[in-house]
């Protein structure tokens, strides 16, 4: 391993990642790629999961990026995917950085526009899954307390 050179910084996939992370942390840094399927990749491209990022050859990194951007390719199991059954064009995906980013806005932007439940939610700016909103989530002062009362002790 010392004969190759180790980098302090490798981007992959538009994203900074630290070379001093073993290769399974590093890949995990781009929004999208999970701890699992971080390992799914190691193990569907040859890579050892316990070396450090920096010392990854510019071929690797190449074989990473188009494992990226095409899983289908190296039969991963299509459940690790994170865009399942794609509403547009009806196909599996598995999306990154800021696609992922677009994607998740344009579906909420889609909800609020057909007036479903979730939709509704996300446009008043309440919880959407279904959490208790009694006391947890609340902006604002607090309330049943007065700033005066608390400065003469209750009284």
């Amino acid at each position: 391993m010392s004969s190759r050179e180790f980098r302090e910084i490798v981007r992959i996939a538009g994203t900074d990642c630290d070379g001093k992370r073993k290769v399974l942390d590093g890949l995990s840094m781009i929004k999208g790629v999970g701890w699992s399927f971080a390992r799914a990749l190691c193990i569907a491209l040859n890579i050892p999961m316990d070396t450090r990022l920096g010392y990854l050859t510019e071929e690797e990194v190449a074989k990473i990026e188009a494992a990226l951007n095409n899983p289908k390719s190296l039969n991963i199991p299509v459940w690790m995917f994170n865009r399942r059954k794609d509403l547009v064009t009806g196909e599996d995906k598995h999306l990154i950085t800021s696609e992922l980013e677009l994607t998740q806005k344009m579906d909420i932007e889609r909800m609020i526009k057909m007036k479903c439940w979730k939709g509704v939610r996300h446009s008043l700016g309440l919880k959407v899954r279904g959490q208790k909103t009694r006391t947890t989530g609340r902006t604002g002062p607090p309330v049943g307390f007065t700033r005066s009362a608390a400065k003469t002790g209750g009284k």
